[in-house]
């Protein structure tokens, strides 16, 4: 993943960086499609083809029967995704929400600025929100997101959101005074409500989840139609997202 605290050099080598920036989503995420990776890397399918061939040629990657990239032999020597040792712990719990709620639950994690959702259940009413699962948002348009961003120092959000990394799409680029003034607020909450900020017609409630040094690694939120939310529900919510995360992140410590 892109680590927003280091300087690039200062002659780039594109190839190279979208051959790196691949197989760590590989070893991060858990696998990945061509259309995936193109999509993540801003490059033409074609081209990611051919950085995967080359990937798969050295060993850092393999091709399943499904046609997923994963890791290879040379990055698999190394332990098992954090992202996906995540998922699987996330996902008893995320279950165990939609019980209670009865409202889609998912489990979001951030990669510079766009937000991966790793892990969705869908609840069983009629009209819901559907899975998410393998979806990827601008961060700062979503729940958990929002609450990842908050996680950062100013100088990090800074280079994640640097005017040079937008050069080509500026209007994506958000207004950082007034970023930074919801983050503190979301800071000081401890929960994230977006109203409809992602998709018209939905409102998500979310929680972060931490490691043993209280850094967030991941969110946890419920998704619901807009038709369906009560704001006097809200505590009610956040109060059984966070005892859902205080079990996971009990899960997460004796594992890791």
């Amino acid at each position: 993943m892109d680590n927003p605290l280091k300087t690039p050099p200062p002659y780039p080598i594109a190839s190279v960086d979208h051959a790196l920036r691949a197989a760590t989503i590989l070893q991060m995420e858990g696998g990945a499609t061509v259309s995936q990776i193109a999509e993540r890397l801003g490059v033409a399918r074609s081209t990611a083809h051919r950085l995967l061939a080359m990937l798969v040629y050295r060993d850092f990657a393999v091709q399943d029967e499904d046609r997923v990239y994963r890791a290879g032999p040379v990055l698999a020597a190394h332990s098992q995704s954090l992202v996906s040792r995540l998922r699987a712990a996330a996902l008893p719990h995320l279950h165990r929400v939609v019980d209670l709620l009865d409202e889609t639950t998912n489990l979001i994690v951030r990669t510079g600025d766009t937000a991966r959702f790793i892990a969705s259940v869908e609840c069983r009413q009629a009209l819901r929100v559907g899975s998410r699962e393998g979806m990827v948002f601008p961060a700062h348009r979503t729940t958990a997101g929002l609450l990842l961003l908050a996680d950062l120092t100013d100088e990090e959000l800074d280079e994640v959101y640097a005017p040079e990394r937008y050069h080509d799409r500026p209007a994506e680029r958000p207004d950082l005074p007034r970023l930074r003034t919801e983050l503190r607020r979301l800071r000081r909450n401890g929960f994230a409500v977006n109203k409809e900020r992602s998709e018209r017609g939905l409102i998500a409630v979310g929680v972060p989840v931490r490691d043993r040094d209280r850094t967030a690694l991941a969110g946890l939120s419920v998704s619901m139609p807009s038709v369906r939310y009560d704001p006097k529900r809200l505590q009610s919510l956040v109060a059984t997202l966070e005892a859902a995360v205080q079990a996971l992140e009990e899960d997460l410590a004796d594992q890791f």
